[in-house]
C-alpha cells in the first residue's frame, strides 16, 4: 500500500463560479493536505487534522504553493509537435503545407514512439494530466500514444484519424479499412486501465459520406467510446463542406446525418455556428471545444464562449490548446488568450471561472468528472502544484496581490511551465527529473 500526504494550499471547484466573489463554488484550504493511497484521494482537509490522523505517513510539503486538480486538454494533435510555430497560413493551406507532410512520418513506429514520449513529457511539464488527442491515420501512431500513456498511468482519450479523401496518398485509408483499424484499436485499448478511445473522423472535408457512415456505425457499436472531430473553424472550410455535402442544410447537419452527435462527442472550434446548429449541439449534449491560441494564430475567428453558454439552449463547452495549430502546450497561456478572445466580444472571463473550466469544467465536458477534475475522495490523485512567484516578474506583481482570484489571474496572465512546480499522476510526482 502506497500512501502520501501532499501538503499545501488546496483549491478545488464544486461548480461553475458565478463571478469572482462566488466563494460557494470552490473550496480553499490555507494549510491543507491531500491523503493519497494507491493512486486515489482518500481525504482532503486541514493539514493539522490529517497529520494527526495519519502519523507516520510521508509528507510532500509544497507550501506556500497552490495544489489543485491537474489541467485537462480535450483537443490537440500529438503528431503535430513539429508543426507548431509554422508561419503564415490559414486552416486549409496550413493542413496541406505543414500538417499532412508531418503526419506522413507516423507510419514509422520508432518515430511515433519518440514523439509520443516527447508529447507526454510536455504535458507533464505544463501540468496537463489528461488529454483527448488525435493521432495520425496510421494505427502505429495510436499504438505509440496509448502505450506511452499507459506506461505513465495517465487517463487519456485518443484515436487514429480516419481520412479517405483530400489528403496525400500516404494519409488516406478507406471506409472499410478505417472501420477495421479503428475497431481493432478499440478492442485492444478502450477501457484498458485509464485509457479511452475516440472514434476520430478528422472532419467532413477529409471523409466521404461512406466513411462518416462507418464512423456512425462504430459509435453505435461502441456507445461508450468518444467521438472527436472538427466543426465550423473557418469560412472557407464551411463553404467547402457545403460543396461536398449539398444535401445538408449546414455543417453540423452533416455530422447529425451520420449519428455523430452525443454526450461524448467533442467538436473542435465551433466558431461560426448558426442558431440551429447550436440548438443541435445543445439537444444532443455535444461539446463545443474552444481553442483560442489556434483560432487566433490561424485567423479563424472568435469563439462565442458566453453566447453559447448563456443561450436558452446552452451548449456544453470546454477549452483546449489544439497543438499544433495552437501556439502553446500551456493551459495557463490558453486561458490568457481565451480571456482576450472573450474580451474582444465585450465580456470578461474571471479567473475563478477560467480555472474551473480548465479543471472540473473540462472534466465534466469529457464526462470524466467522477474520476478527475477535483480534489474529492475517490478521485484519482492527478494533481498539480502551481507557483505564483515562479518568475521575477510574477514575484514582483504578487507583492500587491491580496486575494485568491488576483493570484489566479497572475498565474493565468503571466504563468507558463515554470509556474508548474510539480505534476502528480495517480499520486506519483512526474515532473521531477524531466530534462
Amino acid at each position: 500500500m502506497n500512501e502520501l500526504l501532499i501538503r499545501g494550499r488546496l483549491l478545488t471547484f464544486r461548480d461553475t463560479p458565478a463571478g469572482p466573489d462566488d466563494t460557494a463554488s470552490y473550496s480553499y484550504v490555507e494549510d491543507g493536505a491531500v491523503l493519497v493511497r494507491d493512486g486515489r484521494i482518500v481525504s482532503v482537509g486541514e493539514y493539522k487534522a490529517a497529520t494527526k490522523a495519519n502519523a507516520g505517513i510521508p509528507v510532500a510539503d509544497h507550501r506556500p504553493h497552490l495544489i489543485m486538480p491537474g489541467f485537462i486538454d480535450p483537443h490537440l494533435h500529438f503528431p503535430q509537435m513539429q508543426v507548431i510555430a509554422s508561419f503564415g497560413a490559414e486552416l486549409l493551406e496550413w493542413l496541406n503545407k505543414y500538417t499532412f507532410p508531418e503526419e506522413l512520418k507516423f507510419g514509422d513506429r520508432n518515430h511515433a514512439a519518440r514523439i509520443a514520449s516527447a508529447f507526454f513529457d510536455e504535458m507533464i511539464r505544463y501540468g496537463t494530466t489528461t488529454v483527448s488527442a488525435y493521432c495520425s491515420v496510421h494505427p502505429a501512431s495510436a499504438e505509440a500514444f496509448f502505450t506511452e500513456a499507459e506506461r505513465r498511468g495517465m487517463a487519456v482519450i485518443g484515436g487514429k484519424v480516419m481520412m479517405d479523401r483530400n489528403a496525400p496518398t500516404g494519409l488516406i485509408d478507406t471506409p472499410q479499412r478505417g472501420y477495421d483499424e479503428t475497431k481493432s484499436l478499440i478492442d485492444k485499448w478502450h477501457g484498458r486501465k485509464r485509457l479511452r478511445y475516440a472514434i476520430s473522423p478528422r472532419f467532413a472535408l477529409t471523409s466521404t459520406p461512406e466513411q462518416l457512415e462507418m464512423s456512425g456505425v462504430l459509435l453505435h457499436e461502441h456507445s461508450d467510446c468518444y467521438m472527436q472531430t472538427h466543426l465550423s473553424e473557418n469560412h472557407a472550410e464551411i463553404a467547402y463542406c457545403m460543396e461536398l455535402y449539398p444535401e445538408c442544410s449546414d455543417y453540423t447537419a452533416v455530422y447529425e446525418k451520420y449519428g455523430l452527435l452525443g454526450q461524448k462527442s467533442l467538436f473542435g472550434h465551433c466558431i461560426h455556428l448558426s442558431d440551429r446548429e447550436a440548438d443541435a449541439l445543445s439537444d444532443s449534449g455535444s461539446v463545443a471545444v474552444f481553442c483560442p491560441t489556434s483560432n487566433l494564430f490561424l485567423g479563424s475567428g472568435l469563439f462565442p464562449y458566453f453566447k453559447l453558454q448563456e443561450r436558452q439552449k446552452p451548449v456544453r463547452t470546454a477549452i483546449a490548446t489544439d497543438i499544433g495549430g495552437g501556439t502553446s502546450y500551456s493551459l495557463l497561456r490558453t486561458l490568457d488568450e481565451g480571456y482576450k478572445v472573450i474580451a474582444l466580444q465585450g465580456k470578461k472571463l474571471d479567473p475563478l471561472r477560467a480555472f474551473y473550466q480548465a479543471t472540473l469544467g473540462n472534466a465534466r465536458a469529457i464526462s470524466m468528472d467522477d474520476e478527475i477534475g477535483s480534489l474529492e475522495q475517490g478521485r484519482f490523485a492527478d494533481l498539480i502544484v502551481v507557483d505564483a512567484v515562479a518568475t521575477p516578474a510574477m514575484k514582483l506583481r504578487m507583492e500587491t496581490v491580496t486575494t485568491l482570484a488576483e493570484e489566479l489571474f497572475v498565474l493565468q496572465t503571466l504563468g507558463d511551465d515554470r509556474a508548474v512546480a510539480e505534476t502528480y499522476i495517480a499520486g506519483v510526482a512526474q515532473k521531477t527529473g524531466l530534462k
